[in-house]
């Protein structure tokens, strides 16, 4: 007995010691599998294949664990704009790349700066007497952009082009907070300030109106001229003035429509594209029908690491909505954001620093917090530039203040000088269910602000107060950085977007150039001779970069790609915005520096914009379908 006991013991250790191994290689290959990365060498003969299956952005979203594994779809992709631009232009002097190929079929595309910047690119690799392949089903605005810089641009059969232009629909909920009774306090200084508009007019003012259409022209206006350029010979007359007659003089068939204005170049389907690259790069015989050989844009990232020889000059960018906290990235979370400045100060490893804003504002206190980060660089002695993107407005422009030198794009958009904040409040609301409320206070502002029973007087008179005095010191930031009295600055705020050029006339800009420019300029102040952008950022953890390298870039199901997908897509931001717009209303977001004609377009047009069912947007839905509640 005491022989089996033992016989036991020994086969109950090898089976712990077995399960024990295979766990112990179990998690060592999730390890590996998690900081795996690309090895140099592992570019291949061929084409550098850029698949763009998702957006363009300025800095790319890090989702949680939960949201990643939860959401029930994979996340939309993005592709930082940085990343594009030097893959292209390193593959226009690389002998073993032959062509650059780009597949746009489930492209969610970009912001004007960005689409320009990548068409430079383009440029540099056609200098280079290499060709530049483009194709896709449907080309909206931002593909078409892109196609124009190709030397073979591609059509689906069954695709064509559809130029829709700057501008979309904007929504106003005056009429549905009048039917609950709701109440919108609002609290502003500004006479464009128009991000409370929606909540108090039935449709914009004509302030509003104005500095929206000054904005929106140069901007089509630009590119217009980008393509024109690109492609001398297109006619875009009729696809812009009367697309049905432009189709129907090919037809019906939108497709010979594109070839025949020269916007496009061929037609022909995913095989037959793929086999004219596989002509000029040489065919993958190991793959499909029309495989060709390629390198894809994470390889070969990997074999063209940034440089880093000379001083480095630090690059912290703020992207997205600046919000309290430490949001991001792919958010301006300001404590995240002045943490990252706040190290580029305790370090002496950088000659200058370059701020890199791509946002339309948000939260004061969250842009002040960046604000005084950066003005903390500056005291140290550092050099400091601002290299705007697409967008640098209101809180954007609030934490560009403190720079030396700011440098912005003829298309980016800028100003919106202004402050404002909402407050609803239900005394109207609840009576018709049944409930009422009643104050008992000691002093005005007990129980103030009371979101059920109303605003007193005297905190109203105080919230007002605080919108003016914030709007007077934005004023004085930006008279002293700009060499103005706050009284000349108040001529050109009162909350007014500007596009770039107009900006660099006023002075809110010094001048053009992208961040290549402001990182030059940063060196050349610090006296560097040789120097290299670092890029100071969040990094996601390695579990999370791994699950999004694995879910990202799937075409959503079921979703139609034909013209009359391509043109629904757009407006599938529409109801993103309704709920973005209601969050903003209730959200309890405090005084804000927003810029909310700089968004509401992109959000209207953007192809991967997904609907969150929140608790919010679904109490929006149930009001909008309730019309007998009252």
């Amino acid at each position: 007995m005491s022989f089996a006991r033992s016989v036991w013991k020994i086969l109950v250790a090898i089976k712990d010691g077995l399960v024990l191994l295979f766990l112990l290689l179990f998690f060592a290959a999730l390890y590996a599998a998690l900081t795996a990365r690309p090895a140099p060498g592992m570019v291949r003969d061929g084409a550098l294949y850029l698949p763009l299956t998702g957006s363009i952005v300025e800095e790319a979203a890090t989702l949680s664990p939960t949201d990643l594994l939860l959401s029930g779809q994979a996340p939309v992709a993005e592709y930082v704009e940085r990343d594009v631009v030097r893959a292209i232009e390193a593959a226009a002097t690389d002998a073993r790349i032959k062509a650059v190929v780009l597949d746009l079929e489930q492209f969610g595309g970009g912001s004007s700066v960005q689409i320009t910047n990548i068409g430079a690119a383009l440029d540099k690799v056609r200098a280079a007497k290499k060709p530049v392949l483009v194709r896709s089903l449907i080309y909206t605005d931002d593909a078409v952009q892109l196609a124009a810089h190709a030397s073979e641009a591609w059509v689906d059969p069954m695709g064509g082009v559809a130029i829709s232009g700057p501008g979309g629909t904007q929504i106003f909920y005056k009429g549905l907070i009048d039917r609950l009774k709701v109440k919108a306090h609002v609290f502003k200084v500004g006479a464009y300030k128009s991000a409370v508009e929606p909540y108090t007019r039935a449709e914009s003012s004509p302030e509003s109106r104005e500095a929206l259409n000054a904005v929106l022209q140069p901007i089509w206006q630009n590119w217009q001229d980008d393509v024109k350029r690109a492609r001398p010979k297109a006619d875009l007359t009729l696809a812009l003035t009367d697309p049905a007659k432009w189709v129907a003089d090919a037809g019906g068939d939108a497709a010979q429509a594109a070839v025949k204005s020269g916007l496009i170049d061929r037609v022909g389907d995913r095989v037959a594209f793929g086999q004219r690259v596989a002509e000029l790069v040489g065919a993958d015989t190991q793959g499909p029908l029309g495989a060709f050989k390629k390198t894809d844009l994470r390889v070969y990232l990997a074999d063209k690491p940034a440089p880093t020889k000379g001083k480095a000059v630090a690059v912290v960018t703020v992207a997205g909505e600046i919000v309290d906290g430490d949001a991001g990235p792919g958010t301006a979370g300001g404590d995240r954001i002045a943490d990252l400045i706040d190290s580029v100060t305790k370090s002496d490893d950088y000659a200058a620093m370059v701020l890199r804003v791509d946002s339309p504002g948000g939260s004061v206190m969250a842009s002040e917090r960046i604000r005084a980060a950066v003005e903390r660089v500056r005291a140290k002695g550092l050099p400091v530039a601002v290299s705007m993107g697409s967008v640098a407005a209101s809180g954007g422009y609030w934490v560009s203040t403190p720079a030396q030198r700011i440098f912005a794009e003829p298309s980016t958009i800028t100003g919106s000088i202004g402050v404002f904040a909402v407050i609803p409040t239900f005394e109207a609301t609840l009576p018709q269910y049944g409930v009422t409320t009643e104050q008992v206070r000691t002093t005005g502002l007990s129980g103030q602000p009371d979101l059920l029973g109303g605003l007193s007087p005297q905190v109203e008179a105080v919230l007002q107060g605080q919108v003016e005095r914030t709007y007077a010191l934005f004023l004085g930031y930006v008279a002293k950085a700009r060499g103005k009295s706050a009284a000349d600055v108040d001529k050109i705020a009162q909350g007014r977007i500007w596009d770039g050029g107009t900006a660099r006339q006023l002075g809110l800009v010094d001048e053009f150039g992208g961040l290549d420019d402001a990182v030059a300029w940063a060196a050349k102040k610090a006296d560097a001779k040789e120097w290299h952008a670092e890029y100071v950022e969040t990094e996601a953890s390695p579990f999370v970069a791994f699950l999004q390298q694995m879910e990202t870039g799937a075409a959503p199901e079921g979703r139609a790609r034909d013209l009359v997908g391509a043109l629904a897509a757009q407006q599938q931001g529409l109801l993103a915005r309704v709920e973005a717009d209601v969050t903003r209303l209730v959200g309890g977001g405090g005084m804000r520096a927003y810029c909310l004609e700089c968004v509401g377009d992109d959000t209207a047009r953007g192809q991967g914009a997904a609907v969150r069912q929140s608790g919010i947007f679904r109490m929006l839905k149930v009001l909008l379908g309730a019309p007998d509640a009252h």
